[in-house]
């Protein structure tokens, strides 16, 4: 039987490896993380630019990252505020925003807007691709029903880099009602460099930005972003093989008679009995992955990172 009290503590968030090593110290090594949806192919650029550590974030450098930024969400660069990181974004919004209901569509947007339920229907948060079941909203629906809408729409697209063509950021502007969310670390796989960008309307940006405070981003993250999203060759090709190693895991999965789900490559939910079991099975087998509490038959694994990573998970799941 899986043990319930510890699977709590892997249901929040993703990356929880020392917490993985303390209740699975017999697990073989090293650990494989599946947890967290991060593209295990990292932006190899950020290794070639010399970083200035002894000199503050320059005020210049940040605006030329946003405006880098805005040309590949495909956005006005007035209506985008740098981050350090989206989470930052989502909990400060919480704080922003005018009166409505805000539908979370996972824990962390639910701590970031907690009066859930005490004030009447009008405002929704959602995830486009959703985590964890990867569903894909198509970006002309949403626009439709935002129209109809008198509420504020807010978009956390932290996975929508893997997918090409549906992000709503082009359609932020300030007679609308829109609000884009995007993160940095997740498609470049430079999670640890905390960036993310908020799309809105400009009283909006300027409402974020007196928040933030000077120098919101570090300067590693001013130079290594503005590199990365200029870097066309790198995101084309990164979403071909993002696609390919996808279809490699939801093949994987089938073989032991486990369907994948969801439109998004970096991640895959399986649904099935007893997933808290499965979870601390691999576990055993240093393999870490993502329980759900409010869903005791759900699981989401990350892509391997390489071919012995796939052969692991294999073997894994052969030996139950």
């Amino acid at each position: 039987m899986a043990r319930t009290i510890e699977l709590q503590h892997f249901a929040g968030h993703g990356g929880r490896l020392g917490a993985a090593r303390l209740q699975f110290p017999d697990a073989a090594r090293p650990w494989i993380d599946l947890s967290t949806g991060i593209n295990p192919h990292a932006w190899s650029g950020a290794n070639d630019i010399a970083i200035d550590w002894r000199a503050l974030p320059d005020e210049g450098d940040l605006r030329a990252l946003e405006a880098t930024a805005a040309h590949y969400f495909g956005a006005d660069p007035a209506h985008v505020c740098a981050l350090p990181g989206s989470e930052v974004g989502l909990r400060l919004l919480g704080a922003m925003l005018p009166g409505g209901h805000v539908a979370p569509a996972y824990p962390t947007h639910a701590a970031a807007f907690p009066d859930l339920g005490a004030r009447p229907g009008r405002s929704l948060i959602l995830a486009n691709p959703n985590n964890p079941d990867g569903r894909l909203r198509r970006a002309g629906t949403l626009v439709e029903d935002l129209d109809s809408s008198d509420g504020w729409l807010i978009v956390d697209e932290a996975f929508a880099d893997a997918i090409s063509g549906e992000s709503l950021a082009g359609h932020v502007g300030d007679g609308r009602r829109l609000i884009v969310l995007r993160s940095f670390g997740k498609f470049f796989g430079l999670a640890g460099l905390r960036l993310g960008f908020l799309i809105a309307p400009r009283d909006i940006v300027a409402d974020m930005r007196a928040r933030l405070g000077s120098w919101p981003v570090s300067t590693a993250a001013q130079a290594i972003g503005a590199a990365a999203y200029a870097d066309t060759m790198w995101i084309a090709a990164m979403r071909d093989r993002l696609a390919g190693e996808a279809a490699a895991l939801d093949a994987l999965l089938a073989r032991h008679g486990l369907r994948a789900r969801g439109a998004c490559p970096l991640f895959r939910l399986i649904e099935t009995p007893g997933a808290g079991a499965l979870f601390e099975r691999l576990a055993m087998r240093g393999i870490l992955t993502r329980p759900f509490a409010y869903a005791p038959d759900w699981l989401r694994l990350g892509l391997p990172a390489d071919d012995a990573a796939r052969e692991r998970l294999d073997a894994a799941l052969a030996h139950g």
